[in-house]
């Protein structure tokens, strides 16, 4: 993993503006959601966004947006934690922490998720390149939630994917700890947190939505 930190004054400020602007994508994102504005929603994606295997573009993600936001009425998404790496000056990659709330028919029903993100610079503005939610769990607030499991009324259970990016969650649990002092991992570049976290694959899990109809 290169170190991309940067170097002179020029580059530093550049990357200090380039972190608070892609923190804002994150904050923006969840009010357009919840006060669903399709249009805010899409103009945070660069133009060419991927919406499917055959469909690229922002009026391609909108109509996606129409059909996933009639799944619930009301919503609230609160940010958390924001860890955004650079690639070099022009691309990212993040994850956010994020709790969501949505009305369902009678059901209020609450889930914890992180959103893998990549970003791109174009005409001098950052932009969402991808978005994918990995759930930890959801469940109507009468309920008890379970781990790596989103009940969703109407559909039934589901699998989340909050561990499935991670081989360090499989690795701990299937480890016996010794009296041995253990080893410890390299350091990693400052900008190769959770490329090492990831163990350098970038693949993705994809979300289930089918909760959309």
């Amino acid at each position: 993993m290169a170190d991309t930190t940067p170097n002179d004054l020029a580059e530093r400020l550049d990357r200090m503006e380039s972190v608070d602007a892609i923190r804002q994508l994150a904050s923006k994102y969840a009010l357009a959601v919840d006060m669903r504005d399709t249009d805010a929603i899409v103009n945070l994606y660069v133009e060419d966004t991927k919406v499917s295997r055959e469909q690229y573009g922002r009026s391609a993600l909108k109509a996606s947006f129409g059909r996933v936001l009639r799944g619930f009425r009301a919503s609230v998404h609160h940010i958390g934690g924001h860890v955004i790496e650079f690639d070099d000056s022009e691309n990212a990659h993040g994850i956010v922490y994020c709790r969501c709330e949505h009305e369902i028919d009678d059901k209020w029903v609450p889930v914890y998720l992180y959103y893998l993100d990549t970003y791109r610079r174009d005409g001098g503005r950052w932009y969402f390149k991808r978005r994918n939610p990995s759930e930890l769990y959801g469940a109507d607030v009468l309920e008890r939630p379970r781990a790596g499991i989103v009940q969703w009324p109407g559909v039934g259970e589901r699998r989340g994917s909050w561990h499935g990016h991670f081989p360090s969650w499989e690795t701990f649990w299937n480890t016996t700890p010794n009296a041995e002092t253990p080893l410890v991992a390299a350091e990693p570049p400052p900008e190769g947190f959770i490329d090492a976290m990831r163990r350098g694959n970038r693949r993705v899990l994809p979300m289930d939505f089918s909760f959309s109809g």
